[in-house]
């Protein structure tokens, strides 16, 4: 079955074009331009990832992945004309797992569906043997995709599990922001360091330890992060 995309984008010709040049990639399209119907459509159909125009009529692309992450951990890229660092780490910092710049070129905008699909898809990476790891307070389990944090349940959208689950799984090892970006992310976005510093400040607000408890999140200056094992 091929993957479905929810496209999210009230100009006609770009949404044309997107619906284009992701049929022709072999997906499934479903197109709208409204972002409470693009609501709806989450909350009854299933989709494998959404492509979110941020200039909206009735909401803007941003309120509207912060609504869909009230319910939902489906990825989601961003797409906005809106070039700006503040408004990029913005949308990373309200759940959107990628973004993408107005002009964009069709082969880059396959390129990173691909990279969201494929972090969302990493629970069946037959690579990785440990399905069930604990640190400290922290418990992931990869298979049933669910973080456990002193009893509680914790939900992380796919390319958060992700990171988390690479940091566990290397637990008093140092990783580099570049082993961690090209892990998680892919060769592409190695030097996207922005992208690793919002992922792993929602991680730890998520997670809610204390710096000094074993689980947390620790930076490592100018090299990278870690987690004591």
């Amino acid at each position: 079955m091929p993957n479905r995309i929810l496209v999210v984008e009230d100009d006609a010709p770009t949404r044309l074009l997107i619906e284009s040049c992701l049929s022709a990639g072999g997906y499934e399209v479903v197109v709208t331009k409204d972002g409470l119907e693009a609501l709806t459509l989450i909350g009854q159909e299933n989709f494998d990832a959404a492509l979110l125009d941020i200039m909206l009529d009735d909401i803007d692309g941003l309120t509207l992945c912060e609504r869909i992450r009230q319910f939902s951990q489906l990825p989601i890229i961003m797409v906005t004309a809106k070039d700006e660092p503040d408004n990029i780490v913005k949308a990373l910092n309200i759940g959107a797992d990628d973004y993408i710049i107005k002009p964009f070129n069709t082969k880059e905008l396959l390129a990173r569906i691909a990279a969201v699909l494929r972090r969302s898809a990493f629970k069946d990476d037959p690579t990785v043997t440990q399905k069930v790891l604990t640190v400290g307070e922290v418990t992931i389990d990869l298979e049933g995709r669910r973080v456990m944090v002193k009893g509680k349940e914790v939900r992380l959208t796919p390319t958060e599990f992700k990171l988390l689950f690479t940091l566990l799984s290397n637990a008093g090892v140092v990783l580099t922001h570049k082993e961690l970006l090209v892990t998680v992310w892919g060769q592409e976005y190695a030097e996207d360091t922005h992208y690793l510093r919002v992922c792993v400040g929602r991680i730890r607000q998520k997670l809610a330890l204390n710096e000094d408890e074993v689980g947390y999140i620790r930076t490592v200056p100018t090299v990278g992060y870690m987690i004591a094992g």
